[in-house]
């Protein structure tokens, strides 16, 4: 045997020798640990937590949820509503998938965590023990305490539960004594806008009461919010601005017959949809010792303050808000981003959460939405900002910059895909506005058809600001992940 080949042999056997051992000490870890880990909640964050513990670990996973018997897609549960897809289209993962990857799924509703004890007290009375925890309960409604909330025909938008209900409260139109001809729906988010879109679709005739003077205008800036409440509108939604809830009210049988406005105005309906926002559900907490504020407070390994415990997704809140970012982001990538680092550190491999940049998506009706960075709704300080739209179409887009500087802050788009690579990777690198719109041509995404913008825009913008367009350099780096 050659010095080569003795020295490759040796090699071998001592990498051989130390997988063993981490083997070893994995499966000693993991003896010291009968009960195993133990995930509340089933929902984007939970899962991958799972999944991301058995790339990992051998340990037991059990994870319980009383919402539905598995994983499913929350964010398609509009499209079963206007009948694009069925429920069972919204589960990434076949039913086998749970027992081959040892993941033990219990539908079961925890109604009390006794970390003491490590245990989890379920509402068929049944104890399960576990030698770590992950928290992972996700949001609720955020209802508030307005007159005549428990009429029947008031509801959220969250949960399949809540699904379950609109299909009672809002039968399709061919069905026989079809009762929901008018809905109003309280809050002009996100989910307002869904729950909207899917009302419309049984011919239903929907009003939305918007406290402020244009549609979500704490995130939108000024000229977004005029575009996208026409669009809306233009669907044949009502949107009544500067108007609250003061009372809901409710005929003899206590079903919702109208709402009466804080300036009195009477407004007939049979269904209120409650669209004010989501909170972190966690009131099962109480009297636990489990530290929270407004969600579960935790560290940036994801950590409460008790040990073995772990809280990821909507629920969670940071101790210390990361640049940029928000304690609490109740939004499906943050959830799975979470679930990752929260799977890494139950598994034992320690993990920081690190999100990066801030970004988001969404539609209103027809109209695609993205987000990346920061883009204030009102810009005040060192926050430039520019608006732009495409001449005769429903696209525009608000590009923001720090104005001493000129590095790239974000942008808003509206009906222009962009590609998420090119963005993280010149807000990463703190780019300038002028190289970012250098690179418009790349970053668009739109199908192949579409009509390209990228240069009508940099010559607008160039006319309006004044700043030089360059083209960074090594542009296609800009497009790795």
């Amino acid at each position: 045997m050659s010095k080569v080949e003795k020295f490759r042999f040796r090699q071998k056997d001592l990498e051989e020798t130390l997988l063993d051992k981490i083997a070893y000490f994995r499966c000693e870890h993991e003896e010291f640990m009968a009960h195993g880990t133990v995930i509340i909640g089933n929902g984007i964050a939970g899962i991958t937590a799972a999944r991301e513990m058995r790339k990992i670990s051998n340990q037991r996973i059990q994870v319980i949820s009383i919402e539905t018997p598995y994983f499913f897609s929350r964010t398609a549960l509009m499209y079963v509503y206007m009948g694009h897809m069925k429920f069972e289209h919204t589960q990434p993962y076949e039913n086998w998938f749970w027992e081959k990857n040892r993941i033990e799924l219990v539908q079961s509703l925890v109604e009390k965590v006794i970390p003491e004890k490590n245990e989890l007290l379920l509402s068929t009375g049944e104890i399960i023990s576990y030698d770590q925890l992950l928290i992972a309960t996700g949001s609720k409604t955020q209802y508030f305490n307005w007159k005549g909330m428990n009429s029947k025909g008031v509801q959220g938008l969250y949960s399949f539960q809540d699904l379950q209900q609109l299909e009672k409260n809002t039968p399709k139109p061919f069905q026989k004594d079809h009762p929901t001809r008018k809905a109003i729906v309280i809050g002009a988010g996100l989910i307002g806008v869904e729950l909207a879109e899917m009302l419309s679709t049984r011919d239903i005739e929907v009003t939305m009461i918007v406290r402020e003077k244009t549609f979500w205008n704490e995130v939108l800036t000024p000229a977004e919010a005029t575009e996208i409440g026409l669009h809306i509108e233009s669907h044949g939604i009502k949107l009544l601005f500067e108007s609250e809830l003061d009372e809901v009210l409710s005929d003899h049988s206590g079903k919702v017959r109208a709402i009466r406005t804080t300036k009195g105005k009477e407004l007939e309906c049979q269904l209120v949809g409650i669209a004010t926002g989501v909170v972190p559900n966690i009131d099962f907490l109480k009297e636990t010792g489990i530290e929270v504020d407004k969600g579960i407070l935790v560290n940036e390994y994801l950590e409460t303050n008790t040990p073995n415990i772990y809280a990821a997704g909507d629920c969670a809140q940071l101790r210390e808000a990361l640049p940029g970012r928000k304690p609490i982001e109740a939004v499906w990538y943050v959830g799975r981003m979470m679930g990752e680092v929260a799977g890494a550190n139950l598994a034992g491999k320690k993990t920081v959460y690190k999100p990066g940049v801030w970004f988001n998506s969404a539609k209103f009706f027809d109209i695609e939405y993205q987000t990346y960075g920061n883009v204030m709704a009102i810009a005040f300080g060192q926050q430039e900002q520019f608006f732009w739209k495409v001449k005769g179409k429903n696209k525009f887009m608000t590009i923001a910059w720090d104005k001493e500087t000129e590095v790239f802050l974000g942008i808003n788009t509206f009906g222009i895909r962009l590609r998420h690579e090119y963005f993280n990777n010149v807000l990463k690198k703190k780019m300038t506005v002028g190289e970012v719109m250098g690179g418009m041509g790349i970053a668009n995404f739109d199908p192949e058809l579409y009509i390209k913008w990228d240069r009508a825009l940099q010559h607008d913008f160039t006319m309006s600001t004044g700043i030089e367009i360059r083209k960074p350099n090594r542009l296609k780096k800009l497009l790795q992940r």
